[in-house]
């Protein structure tokens, strides 16, 4: 069966281990598709494409390590894709490879221009692009680690602050710009105070450590978001995700927090504990910024803690109450 007609664009080949790196394939030909794909899908998990603005949306949401990418295709081709993985704060940071029968000079010195860090010639010796694919993850994934100390959250090891409000910066832009849902959740861990009263900073650092870890593994998508507000406050970013969706994650995560700070689970020697959490959903036509969005989701917050904490609440009622 031909691999790549058979599997929805975006589709990830070889299942869903994310030890191993992602890799993004775009080329308008199958039998090239099917090719890479038996050279990478032992050790890699690969994704397809096979028009330019389809590669796009993948990498949006994939985040894969590393694309290869072919230069003559129909509509968009290569060089204009690059551009504008380049242009997206999102996808900038995704290595390009070229792969294309046009290796002359001038087409090399031109990919290199719009952003690519290599430039391989068709046909190819698929040693070499395992090689040259080997190479620029392992440089991708050194600069993500050196990123991510930039936007770490020293107690909790997620994203802080200031990460969270870039990120949420650029997705409120994307929206105005293709109408996409975007929802964020505001989470406070409930009685913060009182634990740290009864079982002691230190008990107190461990708690929000744990409650960081059942929120991370909670979320879905790469695209998915978690961060430290402050204090004892989590925010959660949630792109292409409407209001009812945002609710049913929001409960979702309620719960795995509960869950995974059980004694017999965590094995900490303090009770569960519970959070609420309020849902803000963006709405263009009523709010003009993101920091409308963020008052949404923290009246919704003051809802779930008025109506007894351990809680989820949303609507968008909540922007005139």
């Amino acid at each position: 069966m031909d691999i790549a007609q058979s599997l929805p664009a975006g589709t990830p080949f070889g299942g869903e281990l994310e030890r191993r790196p992602r890799l993004l394939v775009v080329d308008d030909q199958p039998v090239n598709v099917q090719l890479l794909y038996r050279v990478f899908a032992a050790d890699h998990q690969v994704f397809a494409a096979t028009e330019g603005n389809k590669a796009l949306e993948i990498a949006r949401q994939q985040q894969p390590d590393l694309i290869l990418l072919d230069v003559v295709m129909p509509e968009l081709d290569g060089f204009e894709v690059c551009q504008r993985l380049k242009a997206d704060q999102l996808t900038r940071d995704i290595p390009v490879i070229f792969l294309t029968a046009n290796a002359d000079p001038e087409s090399e010195a031109h990919g290199l221009d719009v952003g690519a860090v290599d430039f391989i010639g068709k046909p190819f010796n698929t040693k070499v692009v395992r090689a040259r694919v080997k190479t620029h993850v392992t440089l991708k994934r050194q600069g993500d680690l050196l990123r991510r100390w930039v936007f770490l959250d020293g107690l909790t090891g997620i994203a802080n602050r200031r990460h969270f409000d870039e990120r949420l910066a650029v997705e409120w832009a994307r929206i105005q710009r293709s109408g996409a849902p975007l929802s964020v959740l505001l989470i406070d861990v409930d009685h913060f105070k009182r634990f740290n009263d009864s079982h002691g900073h230190q008990s107190g650092d461990d708690c929000l450590r744990r409650v960081a870890a059942a929120l991370a593994s909670g979320l879905q998508r790469p695209t998915d978001l978690v961060a430290r507000y402050g204090g004892e406050e989590f925010v959660c970013l949630l792109p292409d995700t409407d209001g009812y969706g945002a609710q049913h994650m929001a409960e979702q995560l309620r719960q795995r927090v509960h869950q995974e700070t059980q004694p017999g689970v965590s094995g900490a020697p303090w009770p569960a504990v519970t959070v609420s959490i309020g849902v803000g959903s963006a709405r263009l036509d009523l709010m003009h910024s993101a920091d409308d969005l963020l008052r949404e989701a923290d009246l919704n917050l003051y809802r779930a803690k008025k109506a007894g904490r351990n809680a989820v609440r949303a609507g968008a009622a909540a922007l005139s109450a």
